[in-house]
């Protein structure tokens, strides 16, 4: 989870990652924040974020973009 909350506090200072469960519901980051996430996560952790998972659901907290890492590192 440090290695996470590292890599999104590199997209945005902005928001406290450890606490916010609605980062996206809320809108707590812009369209441009999840990109530059995605795309972060994708170098970060060797993955490839298709279409399909850039849902609000996986992207609301930190807790949840840490599950959609670890799923697609074990699919890969």
């Amino acid at each position: 989870m440090e290695e996470l909350l590292k890599v999104l506090e590199d997209v945005t200072d902005e928001v406290d990652f450890t606490k916010e469960e609605h980062l996206i519901d809320d809108g707590l980051l812009t369209s441009f924040d999840i990109l530059q996430i995605i795309s972060a996560l994708d170098d970060a952790y060797g993955i490839s974020i298709p279409a399909s998972e850039i849902v609000p659901k996986n992207f609301n907290s930190a807790k949840a973009m840490l599950a959609l890492v670890n799923r697609l590192q074990q699919e890969g």
